[in-house]
């Protein structure tokens, strides 16, 4: 495990923050940062796409596309995990980002849920070319894991996994905060 992971209990469920490459954990789903064209192109999706081989594309080629705040499923092609949850959060200044960045979040854990999937891994959805602020990204992300993990959930942890030490830190220190 990498240097920077914290775990807390949730409602019997762990939630794990964690610094590291999403498409080498152990997991049942990995989530994407997608688009809504579902073209997997650089950052979360280029790794996605690079590890996990064609079929990934393949696959999201033949659903089309999704919208923003939504998520499908794929096969995870060569990755570790079985699937591939792709979730289409907001850009920033497309407007009410907050709330679609939250049912980015929510419908990727409904999604694993739906499918049985005991285990997700999630990157900060948005924060890259999508230019959503990491600490609000945090705030959003953490806040709507802690909602969903509140109701009546199959899913047992919930890893949200940050690409680097400034990422990983502002999801730690919103973590510290609390829940709001």
């Amino acid at each position: 495990m990498a240097e920077n992971h914290v775990v807390i209990e949730l409602n019997g469920a762990k939630l794990e923050l964690l610094e590291g490459d999403i498409t080498e954990l152990d997991v049942e789903a990995v989530v994407n940062a997608a688009n809504v064209e579902l073209q997997l192109g650089s950052g979360v999706a280029g790794a996605i796409r690079k590890k996990g081989g064609p079929s990934i594309q393949k696959e999201c080629n033949r659903i089309g596309g999704t919208a923003v705040g939504t998520a499908v499923i794929t096969g995870a092609g060569n990755l570790e995990a079985k699937h591939v949850i792709h979730a289409v959060g907001p850009k920033m200044g497309e407007g009410d980002e907050d709330r679609k960045l939250s049912a980015a979040v929510r419908s990727a854990l409904a999604l694993a849920d739906r499918h049985g999937l005991k285990s997700v891994a999630l990157p900060a959805i948005s924060t890259g070319v999508f230019g959503f602020p990491t600490d609000r990204c945090a705030r959003v992300t953490l806040t709507e894991i802690h909602r969903y993990l509140q109701g009546g959930t199959k899913l047992d942890r919930v890893v949200v996994v940050l690409f680097d030490d400034d990422n990983f830190n502002a999801f730690r220190k919103e973590l510290r905060r609390g829940f709001r």
